[in-house]
Order: structure tokens, then sequence, then C-alpha cells
């Protein structure tokens, strides 16, 4: 997808809605992460994709060039909330067995009310930054409808395909990728025949990194369960840790942390066959607690020292750590509270699953 020209059209398709609003390009940004989010379900991808587009763009328009990267960064972790997401479907099927379908369709209301959020603080905070942009005609206006409705049905034909229990994950995947392929060469063919090797090659060296992680936790996971580490943890949490909210918010502020210093999926096969247990049996919705172990490792990506979107966003900017990490404390705020009304409002996550049947 990031090779095939979807990527370009994406932005434009949401500049033509969102471009006109106070900082307009910088909730450009934001809002073209939610459709990324749609396609990619990666948000080191996204930042990579979107930034090497949105960042010199921004400061053409007048925002200083850490402030891009920010944004871009923080934006990026609506990628694996929304579905398709990769961190979703390990959480579903390699640690706890919960419903994908129902996961999927947990992570459109917190991605969304994310996007939102950011969106007003750079409306607040940025909008004495950008010069106004130039008219869209009418004929580049259809152009730029009928050139990003193409990549939208991607999203629509995964996840529906899904829902409707057609195929499962792994074959929606394959369908996706198909889809891309046939998209980049036969429709904006942007995409030549001659990068599919290193395309494929690079999609092979990424795909064998998360294999040897989950392999190396997965042993790791047995000789836990092998000394009864997690039945320890869950015998002095129910015995402590009466209430649910001292639980959520707990374990909230572990994930927190250990994200500081953990990739998100590696915590979480870590983690959360540890804790995930606990929450059922204290009468927490699966689905719920899933999103916010998500939502919370995902906020791990742009916090220092190990935020991988931040590593991204400024080896595309080339503006220092330093700076960079100042400008997104702001968006990390804005992601913690996003993440606190998550936790104490749980219909933002269950009402959809719920309205499907999960």
């Amino acid at each position: 997808m990031n090779e095939s020209g979807i990527t370009s059209r994406i932005i434009a398709f949401t500049t033509m809605f969102f471009g006109r609003f106070r900082a307009g390009l910088a909730v450009v940004n934001i809002w073209a992460s939610v459709i990324f989010a749609g396609l990619s379900g990666s948000a080191v991808a996204d930042t990579s994709a979107i930034g090497r587009i949105f960042i010199p763009e921004m400061e053409k328009r007048g925002y200083p060039k850490d402030f891009s990267a920010a944004v871009t960064a923080a934006s990026s972790v609506i990628g694996p909330i929304i579905p398709p997401s990769i961190p979703v479907i390990i959480y579903a099927l390699t640690v706890t067995g919960v419903s994908v379908p129902g996961l999927f369709l947990g992570g459109i209301g917190p991605g969304l009310l994310l996007a939102t959020l950011l969106s007003i603080y750079v409306m607040i905070s940025a909008g004495h930054y950008e010069k106004p942009a130039e008219g869209i005609t009418g004929v580049s206006r259809l152009n730029t409808l009928m050139q990003g409705i193409i990549p939208l049905f991607m999203p629509v034909f995964v996840v529906g395909s899904i829902l409707l229990g057609v195929v499962t994950p792994t074959e929606a995947a394959c369908f996706a990728v198909a889809y891309a392929l046939v998209v980049g060469l036969f429709i904006f063919r942007e995409l030549k025949v001659k990068d599919l090797p290193e395309i494929f090659g690079r999609s092979m060296r990424d795909t064998s990194t998360i294999l040897m992680v989950i392999g190396a936790v997965s042993a790791a996971n047995w000789l836990m369960t092998y000394n009864r580490i997690p039945n320890i943890v869950t015998d002095f949490a129910l015995e402590f840790m009466t209430a649910k909210w001292m639980f959520l918010i707990s374990s909230m502020i572990l994930f927190l942390v250990v994200g500081l210093f953990l990739e998100g999926i590696a915590a979480m096969l870590v983690l959360v066959p540890i804790i995930h247990p606990i929450a059922v049996s204290m009468g927490i919705d699966p689905t719920h607690f899933g999103i916010l172990v998500v939502f919370n490792l995902m906020i791990g990506l742009i916090t220092p020292p190990m935020g991988l979107c931040l590593f991204v966003a400024d080896s595309v900017a080339q503006v220092g750590l330093g700076r960079l990490i100042r400008q997104i404390f702001p968006f990390f705020l804005v992601e913690v509270f996003a993440l606190i009304i998550i936790m104490f409002v749980p219909e933002t996550v269950v009402w959809i699953p719920r309205l499907f049947g999960f």
C-alpha cells in the first residue's frame, strides 16, 4: 500500500474534507491517519508513509518542523486501534482467544475519540501557524473524491468479510494484499513488477522479527505458567484489589510504565497472559480490557526512551529527539486523557460490538 500510490490519494482525499478547518493541514494529518489506520494496522508504517509527505508540506505552510513531526507521530497511534490492527490480532489469537471481530469493532470508537481530541488540541494550539491554502477546483475535487474512494473500499471489504464470517483474519489479509496489488499495478499504475521482490523481502523481514519475539516470549510464558506465577499474581490481586476501578487504574499505570521500555507486542505477550484472567475474574468485559491494553501500549510508541514512532518521525524530520520530545509531551497528555475516558466509560468501546452481537 505504501508503494502503490494509495497514501498520496488518502492525503488528498482527507484534505478535501478537513483542509478548511483552523490549523487545517495539522487536522488533515490526524484524519489521514484515521483513514490509513483502516488500511495498514501499523503505527510505524503510518508515521513513515504519512510523515514523508506531511512533514515537508507542513513546514512549507508555516508549521515548525518539530511540531509537524510530533503531530505525525502522535496521530499514528490511531493506526493499531482502528481495524484492521496487527496488535489486536496478536492479542486475540496469540494471547487470550478473545473474538477478533469484537475487538476490531471495539477499536472504532476509541480511535475516533482520540482523533477528535487531537484535532481539538491542534486547532487550539496551532491555528496561528498555517498560511492559507489554494482552493480546489470542481474538477480537481471530483477527481480527488473518485481516487480517494478506491482505497477506502479496502477496509470495508476486509473488516466486513471478517464480521460476516466469510474469511478468517489471515485470509482477509491475503485479500488486502491482492487488492493493493491490483490497485497499484493496474489502477494507479505507480507500482512496478520490478518493485515486488524488495517489497516482499521487507515484509518477510518484518514478519520474521515479530515471530522471533513471539517465540521467545512464548517460552518465557511457559516457564511462568509452569512455576504458577500467573496464579500467584491472580490470587494476590484478588485479595488486595476488591474493586474494578482499583484494578483498572493499577493495570493501566503498569502498562504505561512498561510501554516506556518494551515494544508494545512484546509487552503484551509477557503481561497479558497474567493480567487478562484477573480482569475476567473481576467481571471486566474482555473486549473493553483488550482495547484498553492495546490503546495503552500504543501510547508507548511516542514515549521515550523506546518510542519507535518518535525515532521514525525524527528520521524523516531530522529535528533531534530533544526538540521532538518537548513537542510530543502535550499530545501524550491528550492521549492519556483519552485513555482515562475509555477506561471509565466502557460504552465507548463495547457499544459497537454489542450492536453487532459480539
